[in-house]
């Protein structure tokens, strides 16, 4: 017999096998010995009272033997003869659908300007020691997209576009934990996400799909307004009647190509700032309202959000247990952003603090397509410009930083190209730095402790969404103007995040193999 329970129990006991058994024999009239086995189905955390308690929803087989289904992936065919459809881009929304692609029969040719994994940590290592910036191989360009090497977080909201359980259980099928199927707020690591996406890489071609690295898309090829394929850097021409465009969104020289082309695209509001780093054992006293979070509890994170001055002010992508990254695509910029290790374990958390970019904010780059996109460069290269013109990241402490006062001296922080002293009023826009200003004050209301001048504001936090979104028909989810043209996942305005992304990916390729049949 099989019964589920939803139930709260504290830290130690849900961290127990034996201990829950006991929990669940106890509240719910069984005896110990019934109970073959107690499956956590989800769990949760809830800080909001003084004790910490962990929600579960739980499977007790009782008198009953308990076996764990393992999750396989899907029988994906052979597809090494089949149509073709190009993706251009090899991140979480381009290798889905590229997967769907073979599910479905058709074979997926993968356009990816960057490298594979391992060639693509001698870039990166390059980037955070030698500051040196590869345009094509960096945190945001190469196998598994900026997907790769993120905090690897699975928690979405897009749960009305999708089957969010689906790219869940491919990600186990891949190597993930079977965790990220429980837990609320579903997280990889850093650490593990690549062997993930080598595996996906490897399905496609051992099933007849094709990736391609180290090829960038220089043009697409149009007929009659209707796709007939791509042109890549070094002169080659790819054919097809579909194409996926999955670049992601720092992919600008795709933005200025489809300009140039007169493909419609229009400019996006997004969200700019900083990325602020505390240590982790204050995050954990604040969020868990005790000096030692002890080892039942994992580091703690925090979602806030405020209206300061008619603008929303708010965090996005923390990362507990984490480190700041520097996510440069181009010479000449400074780009932050945070990752965790699976464990999580690092002494320091960080999080993205921004501000909404809206149309009137962006206005002096006049009417056109990219001039959101402008507004987040012009930005981008001040923070270089004043860090040193290198990828040191100008940096002040909190309190210092809400006073307009240039800190004389800085903690240490996790970015590892290293921070320098700036006041960084001469590096934000004024209504993004005077909403922070007063959003950190306000952040401190809510959270006692937040606001303080050991936490290290760095600049800048400016890649949280893209500042171009390519149109399509909502239906077929075509280019509104370019047939078989498919704009897909975070660069094209339609997902923020791997699951999302992903989510996409597959809709996208189901669109376009419907479209050829």
């Amino acid at each position: 017999m099989q019964r589920e329970y939803t139930f709260q129990t504290s830290p130690e006991t849900a961290a127990n096998p034996e201990a829950l058994k006991h929990f669940v024999a106890r509240a719910f009239g069984f005896s110990f010995s019934e109970i073959n086995h107690v499956q956590v189905l989800k769990r949760s955390i809830d800080a909001r009272q003084r004790k910490v308690k962990i929600n579960l929803k739980v499977r007790i087989f009782v008198q009953e033997d308990f076996v764990e289904e393992k999750i396989p992936l899907p029988e994906y065919k052979n597809v090494s003869t089949a149509e073709e459809v190009i993706i251009i881009g090899a991140g979480p929304a381009g290798l889905f659908a590229a997967l769907r692609c073979i599910e479905l029969g058709k074979r997926p040719v993968v356009v990816e300007r960057g490298k594979d994994v391992r060639a693509r940590r001698r870039d990166l290592k390059k980037l955070n020691i030698e500051h040196i910036v590869n345009e094509d191989s960096n945190y945001c360009f190469g196998e598994g997209g900026a997907g790769t090497y993120s905090d690897g977080k699975l928690y979405t909201r897009s749960k009305k576009r999708g089957d969010v359980n689906r790219i869940l259980q491919l990600l186990v099928g891949f190597g993930a934990t079977s965790q990220i199927l429980v837990e609320a707020h579903p997280h990889i690591g850093t650490n593990k996400l690549p062997a993930i996406i080598q595996e996906v890489t490897k399905t496609i071609r051992e099933h007849g799909g094709e990736v391609m690295f180290e090829s960038r898309v220089t043009d697409i090829l149009l007929i009659d307004q209707e796709i007939a394929g791509v042109v890549l850097q070094d002169g080659q021409k790819l054919t097809a009647k579909k194409v996926i465009l999955a670049t992601g969104h720092s992919a600008r020289d795709i933005f200025e190509l489809l300009y140039k082309k007169d493909i419609l695209i229009e400019a996006k509001p997004f969200a700019l700032g900083v990325r602020v780093e505390h240590s982790q054992q204050l995050i954990d006293r604040i969020q868990y309202h005790t000096s030692d979070r002890g080892e039942f509890l994992p580091p703690s994170s925090y979602s806030i959000v405020k209206q300061v001055h008619g603008k929303g002010v708010y965090s996005f992508c923390m990362c507990p247990g984490g480190i700041i990254a520097p996510c440069a695509t181009s010479p000449g910029e400074i780009v932050t952003n945070g990752w965790s290790p699976s464990k999580r374990d690092q002494a320091t958390s960080n999080s993205g603090i921004v501000v909404e970019v809206r149309p009137e904010d962006y206005r002096k780059f006049g009417d056109s397509p990219l001039a959101a996109m402008y507004f987040q460069q012009e930005v981008e290269k001040k923070a270089w410009l004043f860090g040193g013109k290198t990828q040191t990241a100008p940096a002040q402490r909190l309190v210092d930083f809400s006073n307009g006062k240039l800190s004389r001296d800085l903690p240490e922080s996790s970015y590892k190209p290293g921070i320098t002293s700036v006041e960084l009023g001469n590096v934000l826009p004024d209504f993004i730095y005077k909403s922070l200003q007063q959003g950190f004050r306000e952040f401190g209301k809510s959270m006692k402790g937040y606001f303080t001048n050991e936490a290290v504001v760095h600049a800048t936090e400016s890649r949280t969404s893209s500042p171009v979104r390519i149109p399509r028909d909502p239906g077929s989810l075509e280019h509104v103007q370019i047939k078989g043209l498919y704009p897909c996942g975070e660069g094209a305005g339609y997902a923020g995040g791997i699951v999302s992304a992903a989510i996409d990916g597959e809709k996208c390729a189901e669109k376009a193999v419907l479209a050829m049949s």
